[in-house]
């Protein structure tokens, strides 16, 4: 049996080396998105079903500290017009975001100051606050808390999913509430093993309700059922910062950290991995622009979405921008 798994994960990891070989189908445009100033840095991008497309950014810096009249969080049309805006003084450090199936928009808010942040928040279309998850400005490990919290999905049947722990060394866990906000279970902790983490960081779910959750510092993507029960573990779509799953079951996996100079996930390039998220066998690659550079730092998309157009935008945290991805004609 354990030969049977190696030869499989040997195939699916060959997979992403032949994707990443061939020619890449895709044309970026940098800098998409009007705000009407300077983009802050971004790993939430999200889209919807109407076409439209939701961002969050960090207040033209990488922070929100000391930026409470700016709004964070941006809707645009599909051709980056800039449709409405809310947010201000109510985010420190916006780093996931999620429409769920009504249109309301959940952020993530990742970082804490002076009585704000390490919370889920959940907005109307329009910027109304509707709910909010965790305790303000509070870093904990309680049912009730969070310490920076990465990302955020809810289920067709409102379940609430969120990936605990920004950073290796956080909780490490994926927690699970009900449509009120009610705890309902958490799984995860540090380490390697199935079923542990170094770094959640992102989530996924497919049409079979799959939970798929980028273990980004373990360099693997984990599958889940909505109970915490481990299905699969996949190595060949990178060192995952952002997943998205589109309606053909098409997994989109953001790499902007492997780097063979400074240690991370030697052997891959940076980039968005593009596969199938039934099999898992890698079939596209969009290459970072900058695929290694000398010193640590992360590049290209951290965030990835994907319009109902086919239209990829990867959200930047160091180059600060939106790119948005179409194919060549």
């Amino acid at each position: 049996m354990k030969s049977v798994r190696f030869l499989a994960g040997a195939l699916l990891a060959m997979s992403a080396v032949l994707a990443v070989a061939a020619s890449n189908p895709y044309g970026g445009t940098p800098g998409w998105g009007d705000i009407d100033r300077e983009w802050g840095s971004t790993s939430a991008v999200y889209t919807s079903p109407d076409g439209t497309v939701w961002v969050a950014e960090r207040c033209g810096e990488n922070t929100c500290v000391g930026h409470d009249d700016l709004d964070s969080v941006f809707h645009f049309d599909a051709d980056g017009n800039l449709l409405g805006s809310f947010g201000a003084g109510m985010i420190v450090w916006p780093h996931g975001i999620h429409l769920d199936f009504d249109g309301n928009v959940w952020v993530t808010d990742a970082r804490g100051h002076e009585g704000k942040g390490h919370q889920v928040h959940k907005f109307s279309p329009d910027g109304e606050l509707l709910m909010s998850l965790g305790k303000a400005g509070v870093a904990g490990d309680g049912m009730d808390e969070f310490n920076q919290p990465s990302d955020v999905l809810v289920a067709p049947d409102g379940s609430i999913f969120v990936v605990d722990g920004h950073g290796a060394e956080g909780n490490n866990r994926v927690m699970k509430f009900n449509a009120d906000g009610e705890f309902i279970k958490t799984w995860g902790s540090t380490g390697r093993e199935y079923g542990e983490f170094r770094d959640p960081h992102a989530l996924a779910m497919d049409s079979k309700g799959r939970l798929f959750v980028g273990d980004r510092a373990n360099n693997r993507v984990q599958i889940f059922d909505q109970d915490g029960n481990h299905l699969e573990t996949w190595s060949q779509f990178g060192r995952p910062s952002g997943l998205f799953i589109d309606h053909n079951d098409i997994l989109y996996s953001a790499d902007s950290e492997s780097n063979t100079t400074w240690g991370m996930n030697r052997g891959y390039a940076r980039g968005i991995y593009i596969g199938s998220a039934f099999d898992g066998w890698v079939t596209m690659h969009i290459p970072d622009p900058n695929p290694n550079p000398d010193t640590a730092g992360t590049t290209a998309a951290e965030g990835v979405a994907v319009d109902r157009d086919g239209n990829i935008y990867g959200a930047e945290v160091g180059p600060r921008q939106i790119v948005k991805y179409s194919r060549r004609r």
